[in-house]
């Protein structure tokens, strides 16, 4: 990780003075000490003791970071998804301060703040001699004084102590008094006037996890700072006694009746007149209030909820951030951290809408769908959508704070059966070992008996072995697939005896190392896929839409896989950057033999998804399970590649004839929602990145990749030329 000063709050005044002390001289300890203990030169025995707790009192205030929000962006730096916080702060300097707030907070916490040097003798002498001569206390600390107390209580909660005080009881020993004497006389050595109410502006709480005038403004009436006005701030100031009990939201007739105390000292203290005094205390307080509350989280996100919480599972998983989920959620919540994505709010916007306009939300079949982009060559996380609503707290149909796209560490999904969209690297594998999609295969075989033997050189023996009783039974929906084909028409039509057939024909090991390679695997457990059993090449596995997307953008790539990347740059409140890794890719794939397959995919999108009328050169492969409860639309062009999927995440029950969306649907295929929901998606997206035509392959075995003719004649697919798989 980078070197990092500690985020510590500052503003342009102020940075790097907070906490800079130099500690004080016995003397002035020994002053505060007398101010305290007035009776100390009475006793010898009470002399000792309080010389014996000013030797205990430390002579330096220790640095800790002050809780600032966190903030997500997208990739421009300036489109905010969420705001992470425990306390509700936004620094600001002095200068961004009204003067009737700056004016009302020393009027009634410190009116001698500019004539003493960090302890008011007059004042505590004061408080001492009514605390000792009445049942009542007084107290007699100093604007600086409180400062100096708030980062002690902050300095001791970072560092795991919970202290509501400084001596941690809840209420303030003379030792707890001495050390904020002590400090305050250092702060006064150290910070000019204006820099310490800066600084105790900013760290004060006002009511609820509002911290500091600027967050307390915005909150209660929606202005900055700089326009409190006096009787705003007379609100503000009254509520430091108490923060909760003098909330205007909350005890809006305390709070006003407190607010009239501290426009009565601005007045006694001449910082306003008699007429604005009047008009202030005629204001209702209640009726004055527009409250704007900031929600913390990404339930609070405009846009983007979804990827709001992968990328929040992100930063707690990664050690970059602290050494264990505990002090990384701290960071996040008071670190006040910059997070700059590389989420694309266009994008994010359209996949949004194409998402919840393919399936509503609160559909009665509860039908989700979900679209995920990552840009090739970087493995930039794009876009991220899904239909439902993010609400931690609502129920029903429509509503879950599962993440569709994302492997279950992130987002809490089991993932779902990737179908179809496995064949490509079956076909990819039968390419790498020396075949060609040209090559004719028999897909007439249907069924594979118990124990038949599959070549597997990453098994003992070598071998991988059909064990169900019945052995291994494949359906295809089209009539008359079972029959010699090339690999390439097997693929077009998604006949499944042609895939296992393929497989078959080449080494299993081989398909689930390059499986391995683009890093394809269980949602849930993070396994790659296990080659122990053939029926996995027509994708009963489940995967994540994000998953594949990355898998597939090595076809857009020529063969490069770049890992998922949701994250671009992090600093913290001193523009200190945390160490974020760049784009993590590798050449995975021969570029010749991403070449020959892409042929194939490039007709099943342009041709399948498109009706021959694409608007960009595209390619992709559709995807159904075996009951249909899981389909898939895997697509891309040279600059994005997108997973569409469309199905059930409350069931494994079907999607035909059942009616969706207000539409009654007999059959369900990938290419039924998802390729029409992918292709509108893309239609608007795809031109901000490159749209350029794939290349091809030095030695591809057809002379037009484009030519449709090769797919002609009986058998063939159905949807039309669709997704013909009822896979297993």
């Amino acid at each position: 990780m980078a070197s990092r000063k500690s985020p510590l709050f500052d503003t342009a005044t102020t940075v790097g003075k907070i906490m800079s002390f130099l500690g004080v001289s016995a003397l002035c300890g020994l002053l505060a000490a007398g101010l305290i203990f007035p009776l100390a030169a009475t006793g010898g025995a009470a002399a000792a003791a309080g010389s014996d707790i000013l030797d205990e009192l430390p002579t330096e205030l220790h640095e800790e970071p002050l809780s600032t929000p966190s903030r997500i962006y997208a990739n421009d730096g300036e489109t905010e998804l969420a705001t992470f916080y425990a306390e509700n702060r936004e620094p600001v300097g002095i200068d961004e301060i009204s003067q009737d707030m700056q004016d009302a907070m020393v009027a009634i916490e410190d009116e001698r703040f500019y004539e003493h040097g960090g302890v008011d003798a007059r004042g505590v002498t004061r408080a001492a001699v009514h605390n000792f001569t009445s049942s009542s206390e007084q107290g007699a600390s100093t604007i600086t004084m409180q400062y100096v107390n708030n980062v002690l209580v902050n300095a001791a909660y970072l560092r795991g102590e919970s202290r509501l005080t400084i001596s941690g009881t809840g209420e303030k020993t003379y030792a707890d008094k001495l050390q904020e004497m002590r400090l305050a006389v250092s702060v006064e050595n150290e910070m000019t006037k204006e820099e310490i109410l800066e600084g105790y502006l900013n760290i004060v709480l006002l009511g609820g996890r509002n911290y500091g005038v600027e967050a307390a403004a915005q909150y209660y009436w929606g202005v900055p700072a700089s326009e409190l006005d006096i009787q705003r701030s007379a609100v503000l100031a009254g509520m430091v006694q108490s923060p909760n009990g003098y909330n205007p939201e909350v005890n809006p007739e305390a709070s006003q009746t407190r607010r009239d105390v501290v426009l009565d000292a601005m007045l006694r203290t001449d910082k306003i007149t008699e007429e604005e005094h009047e008009e202030a205390v005629a204001v209702d307080v209640a009726d004055d209030l527009e409250i704007n509350p900031e929600e913390a989280g990404c339930v609070s996100a405009d846009m983007a909820h979804y990827f709001c919480d992968y990328v929040e599972e992100v930063i707690l998983s990664d050690d970059t951030f602290g050494p264990d989920r505990g002090s990384r959620e701290e960071l996040l919540n008071r670190g006040g951290l910059r997070i700059v994505t590389t989420l694309d709010p266009g994008a994010q916007q359209a996949a949004e809408e194409e998402a919840r306009e393919a399936v509503p939300a609160d559909d009665p079949q509860a039908v989700g769908t979900a679209l995920s982009t990552v840009e090739p060559g970087t493995g930039n996380i794009v876009a991220m959508a899904q239909n439902t609503n993010y609400d931690p707290d609502a129920e029903g149909t429509g509503n879950t704070t599962i993440n569709f796209n994302a492997d279950f560490d992130y987002g809490n999904s089991g993932g779902f059966a990737a179908g179809s969209t496995l064949k490509p690297f079956v076909a990819a594998a039968y390419v790498e070992e020396g075949g060609a999609m040209d090559d004719e295969i028999d897909a007439s075989e249907d069924h594979y008996p118990q124990y038949d033997s599959w070549d597997a050189h990453c098994l003992p023996n070598g071998t991988a072995t059909v064990l169900d009783d019945d052995g291994w039974s494949i359906d295809n929906v089209a009539d008359d697939a079972e029959r010699e084909m090339t690999v390439d028409y097997g693929l077009y039509y998604s006949v499944n005896t042609a895939t296992a057939a393929t497989a078959k024909g080449g080494d299993l090991c081989t398909i689930t190392e390059l499986t391995d390679r683009l890093d394809i695997h269980h949602a849930y457990s993070g396994a790659g896929l296990d080659p122990s059993n053939p029926s996995f090449v027509l994708g009963a596995e489940e995967v994540a839409p994000l998953n594949l997307a990355a898998a597939y953008a090595a076809f857009a790539a020529d063969g490069e896989y770049c890992s998922p990347r949701a994250i671009s740059e992090v600093t913290d409140t001193h523009g200190n950057e945390y160490e974020i890794a760049e784009p993590n890719c590798e050449q995975v794939l021969d570029e010749d033999i991403v070449a020959q397959v892409n042929d194939s995919m490039i007709n099943i999108a342009e041709g399948q998804i498109a009706n021959n009328d694409p608007n960009f050169p595209m390619a992709g492969k559709t995807g159904t399970n075996d009951t249909a409860s899981s389909t898939w639309f895997m697509g891309f062009s040279r600059g994005l590649s997108t997973a569409a999927w469309v199905g059930r995440y409350d069931s494994n029950e079907q999607l035909y004839n059942r009616t969706i969306a207000g539409e009654h649907y007999e059959e369900f295929y990938g290419s039924t929602i998802a390729g029409p929901m992918w292709l509108d998606y893309m239609n608007t997206v795809a031109e901000d990145y490159s749209t350029e035509d794939f290349p091809e392959a030095d030695d591809s075995p057809f002379s037009d990749r484009r030519d449709m003719s090769r797919y002609a004649g009986d058998g063939g697919g159905g949807e039309g030329g669709g997704d013909a798989d009822d896979d297993d």
